[in-house]
Order: C-alpha cells, then sequence, then structure tokens
C-alpha cells in the first residue's frame, strides 16, 4: 500500500495515495441516506472569463447537481412515501436543494450525504444545469 505520512507535530496520519485505496475511504451511507459527489465545477465562465476563488467556492457550495455515489440500505426502502418506486440509482446525476445534505472533504474533494427524500429530479447531461 502506498501511503503520505501527514504530521501535526503531535501526531501522525497515514493517508493513502492511490486512487482505488482513496475510493476505499469514502463512507458507506447508512440507513435511508445517499452518498453523492459535487461534480467538478469549471474554473472558467463560457465566456472564457477565469473565476474567482470565492465564486467557485459559491458554485460548489450551492450546486443543485449532486451524482450519487453509493445509496443507503434503506433508501427508498418505504412503499407510502415511494410508491413508484426509487428516485434514483448509484451512477445518476440528481437535482437537489442547494445547501443540501452534510458537506464532507475527503481527499479535497467534496461529498454530500442526503436523504432519499432530498432527490427532486435526475438529469441525464448536467453540464449547462446551475443554479438560479
Amino acid at each position: 500500500m502506498s501511503e503520505l505520512l501527514i504530521s501535526d507535530g503531535q501526531s501522525e496520519t497515514v493517508l493513502p495515495e492511490t486512487p482505488e485505496e482513496k475510493a476505499r475511504q469514502l463512507p458507506d451511507p447508512k440507513t435511508y441516506h445517499l452518498l453523492c459527489a459535487l461534480p467538478e465545477v469549471e474554473e472558467a465562465t463560457e465566456g472564457g472569463i477565469i473565476k474567482s476563488a470565492q465564486s467557485i467556492h459559491f458554485d460548489e457550495v450551492l450546486s443543485p447537481v449532486l451524482f450519487v455515489v453509493k445509496i443507503g440500505p434503506d433508501a427508498y426502502g418505504d412503499k407510502t412515501r415511494f410508491p413508484s418506486g426509487p428516485s434514483c440509482k448509484q451512477g445518476d446525476f440528481v437535482l437537489v436543494r442547494p445547501n443540501t445534505g452534510t458537506r464532507v472533504k475527503i481527499h479535497g474533494r467534496e461529498f454530500r450525504i442526503i436523504t432519499d427524500d432530498s432527490v427532486e429530479a435526475t438529469v441525464d447531461d448536467p453540464r449547462g444545469v446551475r443554479r438560479a
């Protein structure tokens, strides 16, 4: 296993280096939760203007688009609340309200843990979808 040692002077943490090792560190959503990743935010506008760091941060935090990475074992299990079945599946791009879910950063990438009823829609191609 490739390792990177991080020290804060008082303790040491071993971080994996390969993508496969990093992927094993993703949390498994429990009960009716979904683990979602934020799509990469473009650093320039469609007109080619470079965005500021603050603008990129707001685009990330307020993004209505998430990518479903993992689904908890009880998600969409309530037939009363979801009579038509699941709203999404692993690998879907979904639309949610901005700031939805618990935000976590893992190796510099933001993920969200959301509830199954937070999904409002799916979208085949999220490019061009922005908050209004």
